[in-house]
């Protein structure tokens, strides 16, 4: 029989250095979930990732036990990691950051495949590319 789902919790956590402090202590407290437990698997799971801020979904059951699924990190943290910069720009439109080329522009699209609502690289890049333009980054 199935156990039945009481919630499922949407967190973004840094890959290997998740801490029972807030803003992850709180919101796992509130669904029941045992929050040193979590921190150790989490951080055993993403130790190969360190530097990423991962999105993860917990689905909590009635008897307080817990699956997780790993997402991939969003496409703005990916962009800021390929051109190496803190921030996008504050007006996008006028103030560009940086160039990203096709060959990193690639890598991204790959790496976010498994989230994108895309059927093929093609069009995963033009996603990856639309984000890197709301950010300030031109794409050649």
């Amino acid at each position: 029989m199935a156990k039945k789902i009481v919630k499922q919790v949407k967190v973004i956590a840094p890959a290997g250095k998740a801490t029972p402090a807030p803003p992850l202590g709180p919101t796992l407290g509130q669904a029941g979930v045992n929050i040193g437990d979590f921190t150790k698997k989490f951080n055993e799971a993403t130790k190969n990732m360190i530097g990423d801020m991962i999105p993860v979904l917990i689905t909590v059951y009635e008897d307080r036990s817990y699956d997780f699924v790993l997402k991939t990190p969003p496409t703005s943290s990916l962009i800021l990691k390929a051109l190496k910069l803190e921030k996008g720009s504050g007006k996008p439109n006028t103030n560009k950051v940086g160039t990203l080329n096709k060959t990193q522009l690639k890598e991204i699209a790959e790496k976010k495949m498994p989230d994108l609502n895309a059927n093929d690289i093609g069009s995963a890049m033009k996603v990856v590319a639309g984000t890197a333009r709301q950010m300030g980054v031109d794409v050649k």
